[in-house]
């Protein structure tokens, strides 16, 4: 069977920017532009909840892995634990110096993992919201940072267009991959621990080894890829891109499986439930859509047959090798999308200024950051001198 459209939710304000199923299934948790949280049931005629707190707009949300709290990073800096009941109460504690771009609950619930705008990684204690440490090697925004299955790696990818592999216990900066030719918008591990798929503003998504530090597959879109998620069994990998559509890669074979359209304007972001049967999409059109996956629940190995979902299936191949990370591929032959070189062309260009664009305002935002250190000098320079005026008064008189 194909995946087929179950559910679709409607709620926020603005685009929505993350969703994340509860560990047991029954609730699905959103971030949006709006500013809100929402807290969906997946049971029919269940109200939402609207969670109120963030002064700007909601990038990323994640459940905890009891399901018992949702972290939330927002556009105002700060980082929330929110506790999942009808009262919407949450610990909040100033987490970066700029926008929060993602939150990672370790697997043992023990830490979280942020990343910011302010070109850094942090890790923090759940128990206490206690600062440890912080990655800081990027050069310019950090879009996302994941944990490895066993907590012992961090991940993180910017829009420096590398993606860096960090030692969590040394916290160093053991490898950084630097093939993609874009900004780094997602990346993620595979349920193995053993390899790490990004997504890129360069239409791109690309698997590595991280035990060897090669390059494993490469699958070449049509569109920037906003998020991605390994399928539980880790032979699959589903992705959301600025086309609109959702895409499903088979990862056995090394090819694209379905191209899913659902969403009006770019889809934002996509996630599978902890148990692969089902995945959730968030759109800028303002929802969110809940996706029955069909595979075979009784052998994920087996691979599923190729076959269209909507209208087209986009451009892609895959490349590499062999790897016994839970994937094992055939090189396959590049699916014609029917697409012309001149809209290719275009679409390359677009891209291209967009992403001069967003250099351009970095380099703002870091000459707004030094106008603002030179305004506190400037302040504390004028205090002195008041000061030293008054005691000048104070003397002669």
């Amino acid at each position: 069977e194909d995946p087929s459209l179950e559910r679709h939710f409607k709620g926020h304000r603005d685009a929505v920017t993350s969703v994340d199923f509860s560990p047991n299934k029954k609730q699905l948790a959103s971030g949006s532009m709006d500013s809100y949280l929402m807290i969906w049931s997946m049971k029919p005629q269940m109200r939402a909840y609207r969670f109120v707190g963030h002064k700007d707009a909601v990038l990323c949300v994640h459940f905890s892995p009891s399901g018992q709290m949702v972290a939330s990073g927002s556009r105002d800096k700060t980082v929330r634990l929110w506790l999942t009941n009808a009262k919407g109460e949450s610990i909040v504690f100033k987490a970066h110096t700029a926008t929060v771009r993602s939150v990672h609950f370790s697997h043992d619930g023990q830490s979280l993992v942020t990343a910011s705008d302010d070109k850094t990684v942090k890790v923090w204690t759940v128990h206490r919201q206690k600062f440890l440490f912080s990655l800081s090697q990027h050069i310019n925004w950090v879009r996302c940072a994941r944990f490895s299955p066993d907590g012992r790696l961090i991940v993180s990818a910017s829009d420096d267009k590398t993606v860096k592999l960090w030692d969590k216990t040394s916290r160093e900066c053991i490898h950084s991959f630097c093939e993609h030719g874009g900004f780094v918008n997602h990346v993620d591990f595979h349920p193995s621990g053993n390899c790490i798929a990004a997504g890129s503003t360069d239409s791109t998504v690309k698997l590595w080894d991280v035990r060897m530090n090669r390059l494993l597959q490469h699958y070449q879109g049509n569109s920037v890829v906003n998020s991605l998620s390994f399928h539980p069994s880790g032979n699959y990998l589903v992705t959301a891109s600025n086309d609109s559509t959702l895409k499903i890669l088979d990862l056995l074979e090394g090819r694209l499986l379905y191209t899913l359209h659902g969403h009006q304007g770019p889809a934002t972001c996509v996630a599978f439930s902890r148990d692969g049967g089902f995945f959730a999409s968030g759109g800028s059109d303002e929802q969110m859509m809940v996706w029955k996956t069909n595979f075979d629940a009784t052998d994920y190995g087996d691979v599923v047959k190729p076959q269209k979902y909507g209208s087209s299936v986009d451009e892609t191949h895959g490349t590499g090798v062999e790897m016994d990370c839970g994937i094992h591929h055939k090189k396959t032959k590049t699916q014609d999308s029917g697409r012309t070189h001149e809209q290719q062309e275009e679409e390359t260009s677009l891209a291209n200024t967009l992403e001069h664009i967003m250099g351009q305002l970095d380099v703002l935002t870091q000459t707004v950051s030094i106008l603002e250190q030179r305004l506190t000098l400037t302040e504390d320079k004028l205090k002195e001198c008041l000061e030293n005026q008054q005691k000048i008064i104070q003397n002669k008189t």
